[in-house]
């Protein structure tokens, strides 16, 4: 089937406090989905951020973002007064055009001891409820709850700073700080706890109102993770424990030193002898938060660049090579019913083609990537006279320039192509936007997703993300206003012309 669907992050929602949550605002969202016509909501990762703010780089590939737990809905609950939510000035900062900003700061230093007071309130952990979450998930919930008091009682500083006997997780000291830290740890389940409860409601209203959420999670995990710190032995490591190689990019046209990510990379060998475990279990928690899973730098499964730990730049490393189709074989046989996204942009080789059709997934094809005249022969897959339907067009991604952006910011000869081949008639930078999207949503691709700022015509202020760089990224969100009826009767128009309602 035609479908489409509008890719907006949870922080990106509008509402009260400072950071779009799992309130009110997400479920009318939701209702605005569906008067426009759409099928799918495709999210970023919610996992919880830490330095950077990046949903990229979580403290566990398990957890769920705190920020993202309704005050509102605490106030219901009685947990939280009104206007003790008012006193903490949780605000975004506004920006004039494009909607507002996220004040992370305010987020991290203000909104947890409004959530410390919820938990002192709350009876939760006299809930069967409470004691049916914490059992279900103990694979992961005891040791990223304790990663997490640890950390605090740290200052924050990363885990290979700590002393050696917890940093290594010896016995006596995983004991010793869970007895000194009950408290703490309590509050992280607690906060695990409610997350979950607001988010199955809120995915439960989706599923009533036809609407699938696509969520999206990177492949590797941080090296400040409860993930990393439990199960070291899944990663390429030395005998104390320490990380040897770390993901990256290499140098290519647009970076000459590469990009160096920092993740560390997987041990594939040690995986496969554990029947693939911690890999079925992770999806398996995917499968309980959504209802498509977006995997991140597909290709990592293919050959992934690893560079030693100590390097500054990626310059230096090497390919070697991923799982292939044995992780996916144990993951289907795990989960027949698996619904994926490859996302295998950037430089493609042949055997990450075969992989993807080999996985049977759809891949991902995006438009501003067509015309990129620095890409002189792997741009062409990305027009639409040359997809499969068994792919997701885009505009652009979270990573992306929005298109009314990137079209100020092309070369004059590229925007000409864009003209050209879109049948641009005026130079009205919202006509391009325009004509960009009906050429996504006309194209055969069996699913396009549209970035909401990309409806809305936005600029290069309501980016997402621009790789590589730090300080301003993971904070644009919408105002309430800009979600209006018109704008739903414009999609949902542009819907129906394209056979995807």
């Amino acid at each position: 089937m035609r479908e489409c669907g509008i890719l907006l992050p949870i922080f990106s929602l509008p509402g009260n406090y400072g950071i779009g949550c799992f309130g009110e605002e997400a479920y009318r969202f939701v209702d605005f989905l569906k008067e426009a016509g759409q099928k799918y909501w495709q999210i970023l990762p919610v996992g919880p951020t830490g330095y950077g703010d990046s949903p990229y780089q979580a403290f566990s590939t398990f957890a769920g973002n705190p920020y993202f737990i309704s005050l509102d809905e605490l106030i219901r609950q009685g947990l939280l007064t009104a206007e003790e939510c008012r006193e903490a000035k949780l605000d975004s900062v506004p920006a004039p055009g494009i909607g507002s900003k996220i004040d992370y700061g305010a987020q991290y230093e203000r909104r947890l001891d409004l959530l410390r007071k919820a938990c002192r309130r709350s009876t939760h952990d006299q809930e069967q409820a409470f004691l049916d979450f914490c059992r279900e998930n103990a694979y992961w919930l005891p040791d990223y709850a304790l990663f997490m008091a640890v950390k605090n009682a740290h200052g924050g500083a990363s885990m290979h700073t700590w002393e050696e006997d917890i940093r290594t997780r010896e016995e006596t000291a995983i004991r010793r700080w869970s007895e000194k830290e009950a408290e703490e740890i309590r509050f992280y389940q607690y906060l695990q706890f409610e997350f979950s409860r607001q988010w199955n409601r809120l995915r439960s209203y989706a599923r009533e109102q036809g609407i699938r959420i696509i969520g999206d999670i990177p492949i590797y995990v941080s090296d400040d993770s409860s993930d990393f710190w439990a199960h070291p032995d899944l990663f390429q490591t030395d005998e104390r424990g320490r990380i040897r190689k770390v993901a990256g990019v290499p140098p290519d046209g647009f970076s000459a030193d590469g990009q160096l990510w920092g993740n560390p990379l997987y041990d594939w060998e040690a995986h496969a002898a554990q029947g693939f475990d911690w890999w079925i279990r992770r999806i398996g928690k995917c499968i309980e938060l959504y209802d498509v899973i977006r995997l991140d730098h597909f290709r990592g499964f293919d050959e992934c660049f690893a560079v030693p730990a100590k390097d500054t730049t990626a310059a230096n490393g090497h390919w070697e090579n991923g799982p292939g189709m044995r992780l996916f074989e144990a993951l289907k046989e795990r989960y027949p019913d698996l619904s994926m996204i490859a996302e295998d942009l950037g430089y493609v080789t042949d055997s990450v083609r075969q992989l993807v059709t080999d996985t049977g997934f759809p891949n991902m094809k995006v438009l501003e990537f067509a015309f990129d005249s620095r890409d002189s022969t792997g741009r062409f897959e990305y027009l639409p006279y040359n997809y499969g339907k068994n792919c997701v067009v885009y505009t652009g991604t979270h990573d992306n320039e929005t298109l009314a952006g990137w079209l100020d910011s092309i070369l004059p000869e590229e925007k000409e192509e864009v003209r050209a081949y879109f049948d641009v008639r005026s130079e009205d930078p919202l006509e391009f936007v325009e004509k960009m999207i009906r050429g996504a949503m006309s194209s055969v691709a069996d699913l396009c997703v549209i970035p909401l700022q990309d409806y809305l015509g936005l600029d290069n202020r309501a980016r997402i993300n621009h790789p590589s760089t730090f300080g301003s990224n993971w904070t644009w969100r919408a105002d309430k206003e800009q979600l209006s009826p018109e704008l739903a009767e414009r999609i949902r128009s542009l819907t129906i012309l394209y056979g995807r309602i």
